[in-house]
């Protein structure tokens, strides 16, 4: 059974992807150990659309939240490294619907073309943590967004 379609969460909130949803945060630090960030400019017509957050999406009922990530990434995107290393996973939970990021630290600040119709006219940037600070973010990534950036710092100092 396809999960795509809409659900209500306990709290009351309606989200896309009856299974969830899931993420990745894409991190390079350059060679001053700045952080940047790939993000992704969201589409007006999408769920909570011409925001900026992780490229991914709704799960599928078969998949775990890396896979259903991946792949979902790997659709929109027209490039995403081979060598990709893991870093903290944060599920936010709404009791009966998740979005689970998947950080990752990719090696280089790579350049993506992706688009689709769920990407926005500026489709994706690299994005320092003062610059994240400015946008309009999604609300969802927006709520979990100090949590993970703080996440990355400390796995960086580790």
């Amino acid at each position: 059974m396809n999960a795509d379609g809409y659900i209500t969460c306990s709290l009351g909130h309606e989200h896309w992807g009856r299974a969830g949803a899931a993420g990745l945060l894409i991190v390079h630090t350059d060679d001053a150990g700045t952080h940047r960030f790939l993000l992704q400019h969201r589409a007006p017509a999408v769920h909570h659309g011409d925001t900026w957050s992780t490229p991914g999406g709704a799960l599928q009922y078969d998949e775990s939240a890396r896979d259903g990530a991946f792949r979902e990434v790997r659709e929109e995107l027209t490039y995403l490294p081979d060598v990709l290393s893991p870093g903290p996973t944060f599920v936010d939970d709404h009791g009966g619907w998740s979005y689970t990021t998947i950080v990752v630290h990719s090696p280089s600040s790579f350049t993506t073309t992706g688009t689709g119709w769920e990407t926005g006219d500026a489709g994706y940037a690299w994005f320092t943590d003062e610059e994240i600070a400015e946008l309009p973010l999604h609300h969802g990534f927006a709520a979990t967004w100090p949590q993970v950036r703080d996440a990355v710092s400390a796995e960086a100092g580790a």
